[in-house]
C-alpha cells in the first residue's frame, strides 16, 4: 500500500516487532508496515533480531539481558530509525538498556533513534492529514510505558499543557468517534510479570478499566501496546463483552486501506 506522502527514501528504518506481536499478533507487525509505507517509509525487517530483553529485566535477571540488549544494538545501529509497535519495548530500550549495559556511545545513538509507531509519525514524519475513515466509538488505552516514560501524552500526576499523540493521529480519521473515559490514564494492570504474581489484583484493574470504556460506549478498544490490549482482550472476552480489541496500526491500516 503507497499513498500519496512524499517518499523518505533517504531514511533507512528498522523495524522492530515485539515476541508477543510476533508470535501472537503478526497482524499488528503487518499494519504497521503498511502505515509506514503509505507515509513514504521504506521498511527493513532485519529477521536476525530477538527479544529485547524486557521480560528478563522486569525480573531481575540482567545478566540474562545483557547479551539481548548487546544484540539488539548491534542489528539496528546501521539505520537511521528504529520503529516499534510497543511502547514497553521502545521505553526498554531508551530507558532502562543504560542499567544493563552502562552508558555507550552507541547506546546513546541507538536508543535516541529507537521511536514507538505514533511518536515516529507525529515527531519525526509530522503527520498532520490521514485520508481515511474509520467510523467506529474508539476507547483509547494509555499503556503506563509510553505514557510515563516516554511522554507520549500528559498523565494527570503532573501539571502541564494538555497533549495526546496517538489521539492526535486517531482524531485525523474521519467517521471516528473517541469515547470520554472517567479516568484516562490508569493502568490496566498488565505490567508483565505482575499479571502472573499478582493474578488476582491484575484482573480487578483490568475490569476497573473495561467496565469504564463499557461505560463510554466504547465499540473498538485500542492503544499502542498489544500486551495491554491481550490483557484486557482476555477479561472481555471471559466476561463476554461487546468490545473489540485493535492496536492503532490496525485502525490505521484499516482506515487508509479503505480510501
Amino acid at each position: 500500500m503507497r499513498g500519496d506522502w512524499a517518499y523518505n527514501q533517504a531514511m533507512r528504518v528498522g523495524l522492530f516487532i515485539p515476541c508477543y506481536v510476533d508470535q501472537f499478533y503478526p497482524q499488528v507487525g503487518l499494519a504497521t508496515v503498511d502505515v509506514l509505507e503509505h507515509f513514504g517509509v521504506e521498511v527493513e525487517f532485519p529477521e536476525e533480531q530477538t527479544c529485547c530483553g524486557q521480560p528478563m529485566a522486569n525480573a531481575g535477571l540482567h545478566m540474562e539481558t545483557k547479551p539481548l540488549a548487546e544484540r539488539f544494538l548491534r542489528i539496528f545501529a546501521p539505520y537511521d530509525y528504529v520503529v516499534c509497535p510497543s511502547g514497553s519495548c521502545v521505553s526498554m530500550v531508551r530507558h532502562h538498556y543504560e542499567q544493563i549495559l552502562g552508558h555507550t556511545a552507541e547506546l546513546d545513538r541507538v536508543g535516541l533513534r529507537t521511536f514507538e509507531l505514533c511518536e515516529f509519525l507525529t515527531d519525526v514524519l509530522k503527520v498532520d492529514r490521514v485520508t481515511g475513515a474509520y467510523p467506529h466509538r474508539v476507547g483509547l488505552h494509555q499503556s503506563c510505558h509510553g505514557l510515563r516514560e516516554l511522554r507520549l501524552a500528559a498523565n494527570s500526576e503532573l501539571v502541564g499543557p494538555e497533549f495526546n499523540k496517538p489521539r492526535q493521529l486517531l482524531e485525523l480519521l474521519d467517521g471516528i468517534e473517541l469515547t470520554q473515559l472517567t479516568r484516562t490514564d490508569e493502568c490496566c494492570g498488565f505490567g508483565g510479570l505482575f499479571a502472573v504474581t499478582e493474578e488476582a489484583v491484575s484482573c480487578m484493574m483490568g475490569r476497573d478499566r473495561v467496565n469504564d470504556h463499557e461505560r463510554a460506549g466504547t465499540e473498538v478498544l485500542t492503544g499502542v501496546d498489544m500486551s495491554c490490549l491481550m490483557h484486557l482482550d482476555g477479561i472481555i472476552r471471559r466476561e463476554n463483552k461487546r468490545i473489540r480489541i485493535q492496536h492503532i496500526a490496525e485502525i490505521l491500516a484499516a482506515a487508509i486501506v479503505k480510501n
